[in-house]
Parts: C-alpha cells; structure tokens; sequence
C-alpha cells in the first residue's frame, strides 16, 4: 500500500510539471513569430509617390520603384562601352511594411558627385547603407551608393527626388536627358539561356538576365524584401560570340560566398566587390559583382557553375 502511495504521489509531480512547462512554451510562442506573421502590410500610397518625385514609375505588387538611366557617363571597361543596362542606372524603390513605407535605392555617383550626394542623403533623415564599385580599370570611375529609410511617403519621395536633384546640379545636367547610347551585340541568347537556364530581355545591344531568390525569405525592418526591391542576381551581356563581355552580382547567403567565388574565379571570371546592400536583413545577405570577357559560352558556363552552387535552381 505504501509503494502505491508513493508512486501515486510521484505520478501528481511528474505531471505538473509537465503541465507548468507546456504552459511556460505556450507563452512564449507568439513573441517568437516575426511581425509580419501577425501584422499585415499597410497599403502605400503610390499617387503621392508619383506627385511628389515628379517621375512615372513600376509598380508591382503593392510596391513602387523610380529608375533615373545615367546616359551622361561614357563609361568604358577594356574597351566595352557600360550603359545603364550593363549596371548603370540609380534607382530608388519603395515598399509597405506593417508601419510606415520604407525605401531602398541605388544611387550612381562620380568621385565628384560622392561627397555633396552623401552629405544630401544624410541632410534627408536617410541612411547611407554601403558604398562600393562595379568595375575595375573603369574611366569614369563610378561608384555605388545604397541609401535605406522609412518614413511617411511625401517624405521619402521628397528625400530621393532632393538626392536625384543634387546629382543633376552637380554634374550641370539631368543624367537621364541624354538619349541612351547602344552596344553591339550578336550573342546566340537562346544559348546562354539554355545553359543558365534563365531568361533574359534585350535594351540597347544589351541583354540582362534577371534571377530571383525564392527560396530566401529575407525581411527588412520584418518586411518582405522582394526581387523588384534588389534582391536578384543578375547577368547583363554584349559583344560578339567570340568575344563578349558579361557583368553582374550575385546574391548569396553566407555559406555561399566562398563557393560562388571559387567557381568565378577558377572559370576565368573576375571578382571585383564583395559587400552589403543592407544593413538590418534577415537572413544576412552577401552581394557580389563579376566582370568577364571572353567566348560567350565559355562565360556562360562558368556563371552556371557558380550559380549551382546557390540555392537558385533548387528552389525552381
């Protein structure tokens, strides 16, 4: 009698424990669940975006984004001609998160134009998120500004139009009244398409292939960062069969850094920037620029490689 007493009394515990520590768990589960799990996006208003840039924009799924072409620079990489499609262009791209609108761009800058262009982003209230190059043996040398904020929207379209406007006022002119110069290009697409296995468009003499990351559900501020926000690879081409010239960025998780630029590098494929585009993402986020010349498919080749070792095709 005293053994069934004994294991009744140890039977009461055990239970109530388990039952204090299920309760415990319970508790915390919804303060582990991201923002955006429990609170939906806030609509933006794209009508005041437009009427306070004074620009037509893209618009997709709820978010909006402005592109300023910089025709003005004649920039020219061993000897290829680098035009807005090749990776000159400033953008500024607007999305919703559960409180107010946030902004992420791209503004392209001049040794001339980085000093009073920085100086306007942080006059702004916006944050400078990085600064790096595209090329190397570059002339002009161009480099790359990442802006990031939130705000109201009559406030952050008037902080990129003010920064957009510095950049005409210290070059004289606006970037994107020159008409847009072509390049040659006689590439057998349909080939690089097979072997990257992506699609791409053609402006200019330059075809840019344009890859997403859907198997990455990266957040900004907790909001959703989508592929019309930035968050791509990209392959931009010209030239010939025989000789043509392809630049671009990778976008990788940490654990890809190392092999991605291992299969550039042992392909013949230039690494010339590691670095960030933001700075409060999640999962971390790495972005990295290539430049490569020489047989189309060779480069080709050499792309599909470091592309394989992402997580791109896996999640297609």
């Amino acid at each position: 009698m005293k053994k069934v007493w004994i294991y009744a009394v140890m039977f009461s515990l055990i239970s109530l424990s388990c039952e204090q520590s299920t309760k415990k768990d319970d508790s915390k589960e919804p303060a582990e669940k991201p923002l955006n799990d429990n609170k939906e996006l806030k609509a933006m208003d794209i009508g005041t975006l437009k009427s306070e840039l004074g620009m037509e924009g893209k618009e997709e799924d709820g978010q909006f984004k402005v592109t300023v072409p910089q025709n003005d620079l004649n920039v020219m990489v061993d000897g290829f001609r680098i035009i807005p499609p090749m990776g000159l262009g400033s953008w500024a791209a607007f999305a919703p998160t559960s409180a107010q609108p946030m902004v992420m761009g791209d503004i392209v800058v001049t040794e001339k134009d980085l000093k009073p262009v920085q100086q306007e982003i942080i006059q702004q209230g916006l944050k400078v998120t990085a600064i790096h190059n595209h090329f190397v043996r570059n002339e002009p040398d161009v480099m790359y500004m990442h802006i990031g904020g939130m705000g109201s929207e009559e406030k952050l379209a008037k902080s990129v139009k003010a920064i957009f406007d510095k950049v005409t006022e210290v070059r004289g002119a606006d970037p994107s009244a020159v008409e847009m110069p072509s390049v040659e290009n006689t590439l057998d697409t349909k080939r690089i398409d097979s072997i990257l296995g992506h699609r791409g468009t053609m402006t200019n003499g330059v075809y840019k292939i344009t890859i997403g990351r859907p198997d990455v559900k990266l957040t900004e501020h907790r909001a959703p960062v989508s592929t019309f926000m930035g968050f791509n690879t990209w392959a931009s081409w010209q030239g010939t069969p025989e000789k043509a010239a392809v630049a671009g960025d990778f976008t990788m998780l940490a654990d890809e850094v190392a092999p991605v630029i291992k299969a550039l590098i042992e392909n013949d494929i230039e690494v010339v920037a590691v670095h960030n585009h933001m700075v409060h993402e999640d999962p971390r986020i790495f972005f990295l620029h290539y430049w490569g010349i020489g047989p189309a498919e060779n480069l080709a080749i050499g792309l599909r490689e470091a592309l394989d070792k992402t997580g791109v095709n896996n999640a297609e």
